[in-house]
């Protein structure tokens, strides 16, 4: 079970240059069910040496707050040859992996290419009751949970004058 928060932060709430990262390609082959490929090459902080590359297939239920969430490892043909399958838009973003005092993990990514210029964060949270107590702190702009625009599925699928009306929302 996936329990996240998302949230438009602040562009420089962060010196990221102390953080892990890591390089995510997206895209979806299905968004009803939700069906996403995704690569991921992981880097220290500091160091322009990838770590780890990751071929992931994910299958997630219907959702907002709370979903299900299965993933699958995948080789790094079989991610090319359903990339090749996968309708819309193909997301690229860096990740930031950031510990935050609380305890919880931060994970915040900058949008590339298409969506440039959209800084998203997401928090996940071991139950519904301590996502919904949890108080935002300074670095949120605006919580987008329940924003169904805001969803990489549905991003997805936007067209390029969607994506710009998307992207002229937080700036």
């Amino acid at each position: 079970m996936e329990i996240e928060r998302k949230f438009l932060v602040k562009k420089d709430a962060f010196n990221l240059n102390n953080y892990n990262y890591v390089e995510l390609q997206q895209a979806y082959i299905s968004t009803s069910p939700v069906i996403r490929v995704r690569k991921k090459v992981s880097f220290v902080a500091g160091n322009t040496n990838p770590t780890e590359e990751e071929y992931i297939l994910t299958v997630k239920s219907k959702g907002m707050l709370s979903r299900e969430e299965f993933e699958l490892s995948l080789e790094a043909q079989d991610y090319n040859s359903l990339l090749a399958k996968a309708d819309g838009n193909i997301i690229t973003k860096r990740r930031y992996i950031i510990p935050l005092n609380d305890g919880l993990i931060l994970e915040l990514d900058y949008f590339k290419d298409l969506f440039d210029g959209l800084v998203m964060g997401e928090i996940e949270f071991p139950n519904e009751d301590a996502a919904n107590k949890y108080n935002l702190p300074d670095f949120i702009l605006q919580e987008v949970t329940y924003n169904k625009a805001f969803h990489n599925s549905n991003m997805s699928s936007m067209s390029k004058a969607e994506i710009s009306d998307l992207i002229a929302l937080i700036h």
